[in-house]
């Protein structure tokens, strides 16, 4: 790709889409409440009948994954927008590496920050500080599967891996 800011524009879309997610997300739509009510009929379809208050259980559950994933997949956005951005910046490999995990966490960090700040004008939405430490985990954990798996890839034989 010949124009490298057209080429930074797509490297920062997964993150603008996950940016997207957490604010339609953080809505009084997708408050509690309403997330039960379509996911009690799915719930019930899958593994049949489950009482009020085994529900309330496994929905808080449901509701906190959804928190860790999403994020995880949030940070991986981000993680590529950093990547690419920097580029210009670090052209040694694992430095810009470590640098664009870094700035995807406190990305990633703001945003849940942010997001739970949000929630706590809306009616029927809580706002948690544990909420925030749940999405950083899940950040971090996503952070340390890629910087894994990267590693892994560059340790195979006959990887070259440009530095520009």
């Amino acid at each position: 790709m010949r124009n490298p800011r057209f080429r930074l524009l797509l490297h920062w879309i997964p993150a603008l889409v996950g940016i997207g997610v957490i604010l339609a997300e953080s809505t009084a739509t997708m408050s509690a409440e309403n997330t039960s009510r379509w996911l009690l009929p799915f719930w019930i379809k899958l593994f049949g009948p489950i009482s009020p208050a085994r529900w309330e259980v496994v929905h808080h559950y449901i509701r906190k994954t959804g928190h860790f994933a999403g994020y995880g997949m949030v940070s991986l956005g981000f993680f590529d927008s950093w990547r690419v951005t920097l580029e210009r910046h670090w052209a040694d490999f694992g430095v810009r590496i470590r640098n664009a995990a870094g700035l995807a966490l406190l990305s990633t960090l703001l945003l849940a920050s942010w997001d739970e700040w949000h929630q706590s004008f809306l009616p029927n939405r809580t706002s948690s500080v544990r909420d925030v430490g749940i999405d950083f985990c899940g950040a971090v954990a996503a952070q340390l599967v890629l910087l894994a798996v990267l590693s892994l890839w560059r340790r195979r034989p006959g990887v070259r891996v440009a530095t520009a």
